[in-house]
């Protein structure tokens, strides 16, 4: 189906983008056809688990076209294209190379999915090609390549929406106003949980990749070794951050976002590899301390506890219902004020706000699933009225940063690092810069000047 006309999207923008989408079915609103030059163009890149979730979040929407299905595993295929088939009542392409959707001129944005590795080059290769970017969390897997990201957006005008889907939650927003009116006093002390469970990582033999995957794309700028299943479990420093940008990225932008702070003047990583004796390059247990000017946050996080959860489906989806706070649920963040506390969950879990006696004088929810596709609303939105998503890239970029630098703290010895926010530097600290950017396997190199 043909894209919207550049031109005529961009006048038509200002009249205003769509709202949340509640209907799977081809009507607008209006329950009239959306026709097709009013339509945005999507490509999806990457349909694992998550991916193939925002393929159905992006088909349910009557003024999106699902144009490609793109993954270097065709095993993948299947489950995504019949999503969109479903939906749209007809099939999309697939390809294994996300260079095809780059040059298809018809293609408005790219949905990026993928391993955490891909997330940064990806996206400064779309917004390159002219193409507005939706990425999942983190966005980058160092400080360096975080800032490129944000350099492409701005140099090329492209709208980049960063899978941190807290910032379009309607509960946040009034967790943000109430913090900031001062109904809690001075807030001093914002403490973040992110207790999960994993299994062992235990090495496995190498052998021959399936028919059906692209290793070597699958790698892309990560380097070269042969395929093992390990390479996937999210514990190697050359492909991903490990439990703080995987997860505690969520609690901790949700934080920033609330409370208004950037960057700390100083990290300072403790734990280690404690639990586990295994061959993950990550730490397992982390307490990360950043000193900001009136302000200490904290982050403690294991991947060993299998007695904290999530918020289980039941409490994500209910107006009245909140999270087992304590001791069970696994990532709920503490404001401490001089008047009062919030207790803020994430991914639905509402907030609770307690008097300086321990009464509770307030609370707000949203559903969690309402507020996964108002963050897609907000992103198609902004394709139209080229305004600013609220998960914009600097936000996604600091809010990854962040959690950099307790790695980077973790790798030269659990040192407390200084950090300077102009240059996005480590201060006098050889060994830490080291860890700014990685090294990136060629053909697939991040440029010095996007």
């Amino acid at each position: 189906m043909k894209s919207i006309n550049r031109r005529r999207f961009l006048e038509r923008s200002i009249q205003g983008g769509t709202g949340l989408i509640a209907t799977m079915s081809e009507l607008g609103a209006t329950g009239k056809a959306v026709s097709p030059s009013d339509k945005v163009v999507v490509g999806m890149m990457g349909v694992g688990g998550r991916g193939t979730f925002l393929t159905e979040l992006f088909a349910s929407r009557p003024d999106v076209e699902i144009a490609y299905i793109c993954d270097v595993d065709s095993r993948k295929f299947a489950r995504a294209v019949k999503v969109v088939e479903d939906l749209k009542g007809k099939k999309t392409k697939t390809v294994g190379n996300f260079q095809r959707m780059l040059e298809d001129k018809d293609v408005d944005a790219i949905v990026c999915a993928t391993p955490d590795h891909w997330h940064a080059l990806a996206t400064v290769l779309a917004c390159q090609a002219g193409k507005d970017v939706y990425v999942e969390k983190p966005p980058s897997n160092d400080i360096w390549e975080g800032r490129k990201m944000v350099e492409a957006a701005r140099k090329y005008q492209r709208m980049v929406q960063v899978g941190m889907q807290n910032r379009s939650n309607s509960y946040a927003r009034s967790a943000r106003d109430l913090v900031r009116s001062g109904k809690l006093g001075t807030v001093s002390l914002v403490r973040v949980f992110n207790m999960l469970n994993r299994k062992p990582v235990e090495r496995t033999t190498d052998s021959p990749p399936p028919k059906e995957l692209d290793w070597d794309m699958w790698l892309g700028p990560a380097s070269l070794r042969p395929y093992n299943s390990m390479w996937s479990r999210g514990v190697f420093w050359d492909l991903t951050g490990g439990n703080i940008t995987n997860d505690g990225i969520h609690q901790l932008d949700l934080a920033r976002m609330v409370l208004g702070f950037s960057y700390p003047k100083a990290a300072h990583h403790a734990g280690g590899r404690l639990s586990f004796k295994d061959i993950a390059e990550v730490p397992d247990t982390t307490i990360a301390t950043y000193e900001y000017d009136d302000l200490s946050l904290v982050i403690e996080q294991t991947w060993w506890t299998p007695y904290m959860k999530k918020a289980p489906q039941s409490v994500r989806e209910s107006m009245t219902l909140f999270p087992d706070w304590y001791p069970f649920y696994s990532s709920k963040i503490e404001i401490y004020g001089s008047k009062g506390m919030m207790l803020l969950g994430r991914h639905g879990g509402g907030w609770l706000l307690y008097d300086a006696d321990g009464q509770k004088v307030a609370s707000d929810k949203q559903k969690h699933s309402e507020m996964q596709a108002a963050h897609v609303a907000n992103f198609v939105e902004c394709i139209r009225s080229r305004k600013r998503p609220n998960a914009d890239i600097e936000e996604g970029h600091i809010s990854a940063a962040i959690c950099h630098m307790a790695n980077v703290s973790y790798r030269v010895g659990n040192r407390k690092l200084a950090f300077d926010a102009v240059t996005e530097g480590f201060v006098n600290d050889e060994q830490a810069n080291q860890y700014l950017r990685r090294t990136y396997r060629k053909p697939w190199v991040m440029p010095e000047k996007v």
